[in-house]
C-alpha cells in the first residue's frame, strides 16, 4: 500500500524550475518530508532516477570514482534526485564538474543549510537554487485534515461560529503536536508522541554527532529545554550559560547551530530611536510546537496548560517564519512591548498575540507603538474573536490566531 502523500506548497514552486539548468537543493529539518517530496516530484518525470547518500556504496562511488558515478547515474539520465546530500565530502566541487559538463538536471536534499552554505555553495554560485521545506504550516495541515474547511478559510478571514469552532479544534491538535508529516499521519496521540520523541533523538544523534561532530549533545539538550521554557522572553545569556555550562562564545555558536538546523527561530528587537528604545537580547521560538513540547515532555491539552500563551505565541512565530518574514519584537525602556513587528514592502505591521479576548480592547503597548510609528494597520490575534477598531486612523483587526499566515 502506497504511503499517504500530504500536498506541500513548495511542490508547485519547485515544479516551475524543473526545466531550468540550475541544480535544485531542498533543505530542511530532519523528517519534514524532503524525501517524500522528491519521490513525488520524480513520479511525473520520465527518464529519472533517485539515489541516497545514506547508501554508503553510492556515496563512496560519488566521492572516489566520479567516472563510474557518471556512467551509472548521469549518462542518459534526464533527472537525478540525490537524497541526504549532506554526507558527501567536497560535494559542491564534484557537482560543479557534473553541472558544467553534463545536461542532467540534479535535485538534491540536505538536512540542514550548514553543509550547503559552507562546503557547497562556494562552488555552485549561479548554478544552484535553494528551497527550504519546513514541517507543515497550519494551512497545509488543515488542507490535509479537512479540505472543505481549508477552502472556507482561504476565502475570508471572517468566518462563521460553527466553522470557527471546527477549525479551532483542529488548531488545538496542531499547536500541541506540531506539523511533522509522520506525526500528522499518526492516528493516536501516543503514537504521535513516540514519533516526535524519535525525531528529537534522531536530531541529537545524527545531526549533531554525525554531521556537525558535536559531542556535548547532553548540554545541547539542556539548552533546548531552557529555550523551550522561556518562549516569548528575551534570552539572558549569563543565566543560560550558567545553566548549560556553555561559555559565552560556545553558547552563541550553539544557538547558531539550533537556527541553522531548523530547530529554533530568532526574533530580534526592532528599534529606530536609540534614545528611547533598548537594544535587547533576542527571543527564541521553535520551528515546530511538537518539537518544543517533547523537549519539556508536556503534551497536555491546550486548555489545561499553564504555558498556553507561549504556545500560541510560538505558533504565530513559526507561521510567520514559514512565510519567510523576518521576525522582530518591540520593547521600550518604559516596558511597552509588542510581540511581533513585521516589516513588509517597507511598511511596519504590529502583531499582538492573546489567548482569549472577551471584548475589543487594545493595550497601552500597542497604542504606544502605533503613535510612534504610525503603521497602516495592526493585528491582535486570539483563539476566538473577530472585530475591527480604529486607533489614530489605524485599523486594528482582531483575528483568529490560526489565520496568522493568511494575513501576510
Amino acid at each position: 500500500m502506497d504511503k499517504v502523500y500530504i500536498e506541500r506548497e513548495l511542490e508547485s514552486k519547485i515544479q516551475k524550475y524543473l526545466k531550468r539548468k540550475e541544480i535544485i537543493a531542498i533543505v530542511g529539518a530532519r523528517q519534514c518530508g524532503k524525501t517524500t517530496l522528491m519521490k513525488h516530484l520524480l513520479k511525473n518525470l520520465k527518464n529519472s532516477k533517485f539515489i541516497s547518500f545514506d547508501d554508503q556504496k553510492i556515496l563512496q562511488i560519488f566521492e572516489q570514482d566520479i567516472d563510474l558515478f557518471i556512467k551509472r547515474y548521469i549518462d542518459r539520465i534526464d533527472f537525478l534526485f540525490i537524497d541526504e546530500f549532506q554526507y558527501a565530502k567536497d560535494g559542491g566541487k564534484i557537482l560543479k564538474f557534473i553541472y558544467d559538463n553534463y545536461k542532467t538536471k540534479i535535485v538534491l536534499s540536505g538536512s540542514s543549510v550548514i553543509d550547503l552554505s559552507v562546503q557547497s555553495i562556494k562552488f555552485l554560485v549561479g548554478r544552484i537554487l535553494v528551497f527550504t521545506l519546513y514541517p507543515l504550516s497550519f494551512e497545509e495541515f488543515l488542507k490535509f485534515k479537512d479540505r472543505n474547511l481549508y477552502d472556507i478559510l482561504k476565502r475570508d478571514i471572517k468566518i462563521r461560529n460553527i466553522t470557527h469552532n471546527l477549525i479551532r479544534k483542529i488548531y488545538e491538535g496542531y499547536v500541541i503536536f506540531g506539523g511533522y508529516p509522520e506525526v500528522v499521519l499518526a492516528k493516536e496521540n501516543e503514537e504521535k508522541i513516540e514519533i516526535i520523541k524519535n525525531i528529537y533523538n534522531t536530531y541529537l544523534l545524527k545531526e549533531i554527532r554525525e554531521i556537525l561532530q558535536i559531542n556535548d549533545d547532553a548540554k545541547l539538550a539542556i539548552l533546548i529545554k531552557a529555550l523551550a521554557l522561556q518562549i516569548g522572553n528575551e534570552v539572558n545569556y549569563n543565566e543560560v550559560s550558567l545553566l548549560t555550562g556553555f561559555k559565552y562564545k560556545e553558547l552563541i555558536e550553539k544557538l547558531s547551530i539550533l537556527k541553522k538546523t531548523f530547530v529554533c527561530i530568532e526574533s530580534r528587537p526592532y528599534f529606530s530611536n536609540k534614545r528611547k528604545e533598548l537594544v535587547k537580547s533576542p527571543k527564541f521560538y521553535f520551528l515546530d510546537n511538537g518539537f518544543r513540547n517533547i523537549s519539556i515532555d508536556n503534551f497536555q491539552e491546550l486548555d489545561k496548560r499553564t504555558d498556553k500563551g507561549p504556545l500560541n505565541e510560538n505558533f504565530v512565530a513559526s507561521e510567520l517564519f514559514k512565510k519567510e518574514l523576518k521576525l522582530n519584537y518591540w520593547r521600550t525602556k518604559s516596558g511597552a512591548e509588542v510581540d511581533f513587528v513585521v516589516e513588509k514592502e517597507g511598511k511596519l505591521i504590529p502583531v499582538e498575540v492573546k489567548s482569549i479576548i472577551k471584548k475589543p480592547v487594545y493595550g497601552k503597548s500597542l497604542k504606544s507603538f502605533i503613535i510612534s510609528y504610525k503603521p497602516n494597520k495592526g493585528y491582535i490575534l486570539s483563539e476566538d474573536y473577530y472585530n475591527v477598531l480604529t486607533l489614530v486612523i489605524v485599523k486594528i483587526k482582531f483575528v483568529a490566531i490560526f489565520l496568522a499566515s493568511k494575513l501576510f
